[in-house]
């Protein structure tokens, strides 16, 4: 064990405290049955500090902080683009696309499909995102994250991942997505503190104690090339991240979707009071995204000097967690763990959400409320499970699993920001047009996978989307419209409002100037 007695109490503090408050939150009222839009919208209650610490809790987990600092190793700041272009995407989606799904009052994004289009189109998607949420999402986070404790504490893999999907199904299978959603506030403090604590001990150290400035001087003099935030043709990390595509080309697409039309994420939005308590919390995510490099990749731009011969990136997260003094890596690794467990309980709810009301109460239409709810948690120790069974054959293999997670969901990214954007956007839209999108995005993708293997991915990404931009519109324009399609229940944009509040209006100004300075300073 690395973990000394005082750092390990410190952590099942944190445990026995976290699980005692989500009871807490959970309590269910006298009288009251708890019902879908209990579990699954937290009664359509959440405020703007809640929502916004709950994105960002949900997002920052072990594919965030282990792989992307992994990155950082590797690649430099640069792979802070990922999160700096998130937070102008986050303003974009709290502007227009908020309206629409909130007007619309809807639980899932399939739900939303299903009123644009038709129930073909909802169920490809539904069953296409729990895939990916088990096989992708859900396995990354617990291999990443049984990495992490094995590389700190020394136990057994196996053994740290299902710590992990015990703790967070424990927490959050009783009380859904408002105990998900409260005790991230807990997390993300807890979270923006450690990282930060690590940031500081890792330059000074790179300093040999000359404090966290000269540090950072270090590291920029001596590895400028890891501070290019734009790498040229020629660099060998071109292909990661291709020059200006991170600020006009797939990038673009890549945090679109998954801001803008990503079930575990959208859903803390789809729970809130009110469209300007929403907005406002995607604002507040916004600031935290920006904020997310400092304490992520900067380390690992450190653990290069610190660990210049790591076998693999991605422990060079655990390995800096080991050089923290006794006391404060407990509370890191606590960190480490809210982070892990708010996205695993982040994820199960989701699918369980998409499961229940977007498959199985089509199938059993009349069933009580408590009996989805009883299917949601099953659902949710099910998918653990799977993911857990799956971790090891799926990414055992891979360096870098941030990269191998960008890439895999690039293959379909481009079909589902056609299929959004041109269903709100554009009323022609039908629902063939939306499934030769969805088909003709994973079929490119392979296509240009296959025989242009040099291409960066985030390019593919880019021209795929305008592919299937082309497929989308030619196919809803020489097909018949069905009389429903497009009236199932979906508002008119005309009947959208889009104006928002001047509080909204400085804070994403804000956002833009923070934005503009990082590139200007780092380009």
């Amino acid at each position: 064990m690395n973990l000394s007695t005082i750092d390990i109490t410190i952590f099942i503090v944190y445990v026995l405290g976290l699980l005692a408050l989500a009871l807490y939150i959970s309590r269910a009222e006298k009288n009251h049955e708890r019902n879908t839009k209990d579990y699954f919208l937290a009664s359509k209650s959440l405020p703007w500090w809640a929502i916004g610490a709950s994105l960002i809790a949900s997002n920052i987990s072990a594919e965030q902080i282990i792989g992307m600092s992994g990155s950082g190793y590797v690649l430099g700041l640069a792979i802070a683009s990922y999160e700096w272009m998130a937070a102008i995407t986050l303003i974009l989606v709290a502007k227009y696309f908020l309206p629409i799904f909130l007007k619309n009052e809807i639980y899932t994004m399939p739900q939303y499909l299903e009123q644009r289009f038709d129930s073909r189109v909802k169920t490809i998607m539904a069953v296409f995102w729990l895939a990916v949420y088990v096989f992708v999402n859900l396995t990354a986070v617990l291999w990443l994250g049984g990495l992490a404790i094995t590389t700190i504490t020394g136990v057994e893999l196996a053994y740290g991942m299902l710590f992990l999907g015990i703790f967070s199904i424990a927490y959050s299978s009783y009380g859904g997505l408002k105990a998900v959603a409260y005790t991230d506030i807990i997390q993300v403090v807890l979270l923006v503190f450690g990282g930060c604590m690590l940031t500081y001990i890792s330059l000074d150290l790179v300093s040999e104690g000359n404090g966290v400035m000269a540090g950072f001087s270090i590291l920029t003099d001596t590895m400028p090339e890891k501070f290019d935030m734009i790498f040229s043709s020629d660099s060998p990390h071109y292909v990661n991240l291709p020059g200006l595509s991170v600020l006009v080309g797939g990038m673009w697409i890549m945090n679109i979707s998954y801001w803008g039309f990503n079930q575990y994420i959208i859903q803390r939005a789809l729970a809130a009071k009110n469209l300007a308590e929403a907005q406002k919390g995607l604002a507040f995510a916004a600031y935290l995204k920006l904020l997310v490099p400092f304490f992520v990749v900067v380390p690992g731009i450190a653990a290069a000097i610190l660990f210049a011969d790591l076998e693999r990136p991605d422990q060079a997260y655990p390995s800096l967690m080991n050089l923290m003094p006794v006391g404060l890596k407990g509370l890191v690794f606590a960190a480490l763990v809210a982070a892990i467990v708010s996205s695993l309980a982040s994820m199960c709810n989701s699918v369980s959400t998409i499961f229940t009301m977007d498959l199985y109460s089509k199938f059993k239409p009349n069933e009580s409320q408590t009996h989805y709810v009883k299917i949601g948690r099953i659902v949710s120790v099910v998918a653990l499970i799977v993911a857990m069974i799956c971790a090891k054959p799926l990414l055992g293999n891979f360096d870098q699993a941030f990269q191998f997670i960008q890439e895999f969901t690039g293959f379909f990214t481009p079909g589902i920001v056609v299929i959004f954007l041109l269903g709100m956007f554009w009323k022609k839209m039908n629902a063939n047009g939306a499934i030769v999108a969805a088909l003709g995005s994973a079929v490119l993708s392979f296509i240009f996978y296959k025989w242009f293997p040099a291409l960066p991915f985030m390019d593919r990404v880019g021209l795929v989307f305008l592919a299937c931009v082309g497929l989308a519109v030619v196919t809803s324009l020489t097909t018949k419209t069905n009389e429903v399609e497009g009236k199932q229940g979906v508002v008119a944009l005309n009947e959208v409002d889009f104006s928002t509040k001047s509080s909204f209006n400085v804070l994403s100004i804000g956002v833009i100037v923070i934005l503009c300075a990082l590139y200007a300073t780092w380009w």
